[in-house]
C-alpha cells in the first residue's frame, strides 16, 4: 500500500506550522510559547497547530513539572524539513536579545542545587558521550562502573546516594531545551566542583561562573568549553 503522504503534506503546508517545524530544525525541545512567537501567532493558536502536529506524528512532547516542550517527532521528520527548508524563505529566530544578567544565567547557573545552563548541559553531554552516565527510562541516568569510578576520584560516593525519585535525572533545560544532571549526583557534582574552585557562584541570584582553573579541569577532563569554537574560555 502506498504511503499516505498527503496527510503530513497538509500538516508542513501550512504557514504557522511550517515555521513551527522549521524553528524547531536545531534539534532543542521548545515550549508553546516559543514556538508561538517564532510564527507570530497567538499562544492559543499555537496550542491548536501544535495539536494536530502531535498528532500527525510530526511532534512529538514531553513533560517538564508544568511546562510542555516540543521536538521534531524523528530524524525522518527532520530531513523533511530539512529538504523543504532548502527552497524556504527563513522564519524568525527564536534567540532574542538578553540582558547581561540573562546571558550569564544562561551561560551557567544552579538550578535546585545542581548546574544547569549551557555548561550545564555541555557538561552532561560529555559525561554521557564518555560513557559515564547513559540515558534511561522515566528520564533517569544509569551509572556505570566507570562513571561510579570517575565520580568516585571527585569524592562523590555514588552508592551512598539515595533518592525516590532517582539518584541521576535528567532535568530538561529551560533555556537550551536539553538535558542537564540533576538529582542526588547532580548536586554532589556542583558542590564538588564549587570546592576545587572550577566554579564561582554568585553570592545573589543563581548565576555561575566558570573560573580559569575550572575551564583547564573540564577542558582535561571532559574536553568541556563554554567557547562555541571548541576553545576554552580563560
Amino acid at each position: 500500500m502506498d504511503a499516505n503522504i498527503a496527510s503530513p503534506a497538509a500538516l508542513i503546508g501550512d504557514p504557522v506550522r511550517a515555521a513551527m517545524l522549521q524553528a524547531l530544525q536545531d534539534g532543542r525541545a521548545q515550549p508553546a510559547g516559543a514556538l508561538a512567537w517564532a510564527a507570530g501567532v497567538s499562544a492559543q493558536a499555537a496550542s491548536n497547530h501544535l495539536s494536530k502536529l502531535v498528532e500527525g506524528g510530526l511532534l512529538s512532547v514531553e513533560r517538564e513539572g508544568r511546562h510542555r516542550y516540543y521536538r521534531l517527532a524523528s530524524a525522518e521528520v527532520a530531513h523533511a524539513i530539512e529538504a523543504l527548508s532548502a527552497i524556504a524563505k527563513p522564519v524568525r529566530s527564536l534567540e532574542v536579545p538578553r540582558s547581561p544578567k540573562a546571558r550569564a544565567l544562561r551561560e551557567a547557573r544552579c538550578c535546585y542545587g545542581h548546574l544547569a545552563g549551557r555548561l550545564g548541559v555541555r557538561v552532561a553531554d560529555a559525561l554521557v558521550e564518555r560513557g559515564l552516565l547513559t540515558p534511561a527510562d522515566d528520564k533517569l541516568y544509569a551509572i556505570p562502573d566507570q562513571g561510579r569510578a570517575w565520580f568516585g576520584e571527585l569524592g562523590i560516593e555514588v552508592a551512598a546516594l539515595a533518592s525516590p525519585r532517582g539518584v541521576a535525572r535528567r532535568c530538561l533545560d529551560w533555556t537550551e531545551r536539553r538535558h542537564h544532571l540533576a538529582g542526588p549526583l547532580g548536586v554532589k557534582l556542583l558542590a564538588a566542583m564549587s570546592q576545587r574552585g572550577w566554579l564561582a557562584l554568585e553570592t545573589k541570584g543563581r548565576a555561575v561562573r566558570l573560573t580559569p582553573d575550572g575551564a583547564a579541569a573540564l577542558r582535561d577532563l571532559l574536553g568541556v568549553s563554554l567557547d562555541d569554537d571548541g576553545r576554552v574560555a580563560a
